[in-house]
């Protein structure tokens, strides 16, 4: 069991409580919304079984907490450089860089994306808790790329129901294990979190739907280079995906090989949305991080 594991037995229940009002009511530094956030990412179990927002709680529960967040009286605003792509009233979007923690969480308490926008902008939407201003939708700690950041409820909303309803262009790209044969894929296989190790997700049959579209771009001697699309957002689901169909990402630590100090070779190059107050389509790209660029020239040559 992790450190940062937080376990409740259900020793005194007298009337039926939803778990998301339970945890709420006896870990104070969780507020409902994060409760159900954790639900979604698989990281609460009750009697070893992962569980849905509805569970109502009986008697004598064995409730996991695989993941503690920190209180939000804990986040503070820390300077620091973020790349802005874009900036405006309802929004902006950040190029995150490869080693950034989005939000707080154990061990990552004031060098994560949120402390920096705190420093940097007065006004985040509050939808998603106050440990998570402004977050929308995440990227895994070590991959770099675009981000949508949203600084009042009102764009929140609209532009979380448009990822939610797939209308959100997302492209990747990624370096991978062997040489892919099919020039374009799609994979269709649903993602939850790995009992046997639960700091991983995995390809389950009882997991969320999960479809990722590729399309290789170059090979190289023993690795292909590919652009992915993503239909759903789950947790890891490109490394995932990738590893599931015997390709793993270079680099990536958790789900194949380390081979040096970067991060897995994977980058959120492209996203595109509809603007919550003009209507119009807006759409942004990123170049590779220098370190990911010079890992192809070196393989290159």
């Amino acid at each position: 069991m992790s450190e940062n594991t937080l376990v409740l037995k259900v020793d005194n229940i007298d009337k039926t409580i939803r778990i998301d009002k339970y945890i709420a009511e006896n870990v104070k530094v969780l507020s409902r919304s994060n409760v159900k956030s954790l639900i979604d990412e698989d990281l609460i179990l009750v009697n070893d079984e992962f569980i849905k927002p509805a569970y109502k709680v009986k008697l004598n529960d064995i409730i996991e907490i695989l993941e503690m967040e920190t209180s939000s009286t804990d986040i503070k605003p820390v300077k620091m450089d973020l790349n802005i792509v874009y900036e405006d009233s309802d929004l902006l979007v950040v190029n995150k860089k490869s080693g950034m923690v989005v939000h707080p969480a154990p061990g990552h308490y004031d060098d994560t994306l949120v402390n920096g926008l705190l420093y940097h902008f007065k006004s985040l939407s509050d939808i998603n808790g106050s440990l998570r201003p402004g977050i929308i939708h995440r990227l895994d700690k070590d991959t770099s790329g675009l981000l949508m950041v949203a600084k009042n409820n009102y764009a929140h909303e609209i532009l979380a129901e448009e990822l939610h309803e797939r209308k959100t262009k997302r492209e990747y790209i990624a370096l991978v294990k062997g040489l892919i044969k099919n020039k374009k894929g799609r994979i269709n296989a649903p993602i939850g979190r790995d009992k046997a190790n639960r700091l991983k997700m995995a390809v389950k049959s009882d997991g969320k739907k999960a479809i990722t579209n590729f399309e290789v771009i170059e090979h190289y001697s023993n690795m292909s280079l590919i652009k992915c699309k993503l239909e759903s957002g789950r947790t890891h689901q490109i490394r995932v995906h990738m590893q599931y169909i015997n390709h793993p990402l270079i680099n990536d630590e958790l789900y194949g090989e380390k081979i040096d100090d970067y991060g897995q070779y994977l980058h959120a190059k492209t996203i595109g949305f509809t603007h919550p107050r003009t209507n119009k389509w807006m759409e942004f790209d990123s170049e590779l991080p220098t370190e990911f660029q010079n890992y192809i020239n070196k393989i290159k040559n």
